[in-house]
């Protein structure tokens, strides 16, 4: 076991050293007190996690505008308010020599409506599989307010450096601001921000090379972005490669990939027990193969012997994990220890294959929810394929708004 290559370090573009070849994913976590702000759940389980063993620890969306919120319970970083609770958040998750990254997010028009009356977007398109109940028509952007939002990305960046962060992740997938920015589904502008694919990555790209030249070369900045948002006429594995050929050539340290948004949900897909479906690894073989920079998949991985094939075999360069980290928080330093744990990810049931139909992936969603917040309370997870329990650990938590469609 001692010759794994999941733990070998691994070296980024800018110098840094990566412990081993864990990436914790982002999760949204839904902690924050009314203010916005994290709270000593965040510390307790960024803690458990860095503990855990993951070299890369990438947080939940932290929003840069608290009047954007994705899902209720988000952390907004604005400005340095909250710097001396965000140097907290960064130490839990720098234990052991793990490094916490702060994944920086704007939800566009996804916002819920109870969260946003009128969200913002590139172009005044709605959302076209959910009910006007559900979210607002958004209003398009002005030019002047794309720059804006520019600068507040940069901005949050700044201060998760000032904090003890050590790296940062635009989150460019699955239909928030910056992925609707690349789709020409979503974006439909006659300004520079629209049009060509370069024109459609340039707020992409304008939030990275100013966090680059504000954070310095020897901060990690990674993008999470979208191989696809499985959508006719949307964004497409073509450009996607294009775009992180482009990242990989402005310097960017690391791309995870994903895809899909609330229209074409495939970053919610559940994995069956004991099944091995490996989100996207096509892809990232053929972008790892295509560009000089560290490139990881995360989802579906459910043993030792996948991880380190994928590796082997140049798939990826680390391996993304997400739900199996909720159910497992150590799991990475039981593979370091010479365990092959077996990994149980449930399919949730109500008992109603009916109702599995409508409320699967949100039962999914709020299960590992319910799950996190039990780890933040020094808690061990709830292994059960009971789908009732976390719908209404939601409700109680976030009321009729926690049952709307998010990440």
């Amino acid at each position: 076991m001692n010759s794994l290559k999941l733990l070998e370090p691994l070296i980024l573009p800018n110098g840094k050293e990566i412990k081993n070849r864990f990436l914790k994913s982002a999760m949204s976590e839904t902690l924050a007190n009314r203010d916005h702000q994290p709270t000593e759940n965040h510390m307790k389980l960024y803690e458990r996690w860095a503990e855990g063993g993951s070299g890369i620890v990438v947080t939940g969306n932290v929003m840069i505008d608290r009047n954007a919120l994705g899902e209720p319970g988000n952390v907004v970083v604005e400005d340095e308010r909250d710097l001396d609770l965000l140097k907290k958040w960064a130490e839990a998750g720098s234990r052991q020599g793990a490094q916490l990254w702060m994944q920086i997010n704007h939800p566009g028009k996804q916002s819920p409506r109870s969260l946003s009356k009128e969200p913002v977007a590139p172009s005044a398109i709605p959302l076209q599989n959910y009910s006007s109940q559900l979210f607002s028509q958004p209003r398009a952007l002005t030019t002047e307010e794309v720059k804006g939002l520019v600068q507040k990305y940069i901005k949050t960046a700044s201060v998760a450096k000032r904090a003890g962060f050590k790296g940062v992740q635009i989150h460019g997938a699955h239909g928030y601001l910056v992925s609707q920015f690349l789709s020409a589904q979503h974006n439909q502008r006659s300004d520079q921000y629209g049009g060509s694919l370069e024109n459609r990555m340039r707020f992409l790209m304008e939030i990275y090379t100013g966090m680059r030249k504000e954070l310095g070369p020897d901060f990690s900045i990674s993008v999470k972005l979208n191989a696809s948002d499985f959508s006719s006429g949307g964004f497409s594995e073509k450009e996607s490669l294009r775009v992180a050929q482009t990242l990989a050539g402005s310097g960017i340290d690391l791309i995870e990939i994903s895809g899909g948004n609330y229209e074409n949900p495939r970053m919610f897909k559940e994995t069956e027990k004991d099944s091995e479906d490996i989100f996207f690894i096509d892809y990232a073989e053929r972008l790892k193969a295509s560009v000089d920079v560290p490139v990881v998949v995360t989802g579906g991985f459910r043993s030792v012997d996948s991880m380190e094939k994928a590796l082997r075999q140049g798939k990826t360069s680390m391996i993304g994990l997400a739900r199996p980290l909720v159910l497992y928080s150590d799991l990475p330093s039981q593979i370091i220890k010479g365990k092959s744990p077996q990994i149980n990810t449930p399919r949730l049931t109500t008992g109603s294959s009916y109702l599995d139909g409508k409320v699967g992936s949100l039962m999914g969603i709020s299960y590992y929810e319910h799950q996190i917040a039990r780890l933040s309370e020094g808690k061990e997870p709830r292994i059960t394929r009971n789908g009732w329990r976390p719908l209404w650990h939601t409700l109680k938590s976030h009321g009729l708004t926690g049952l709307l469609p998010r990440r």
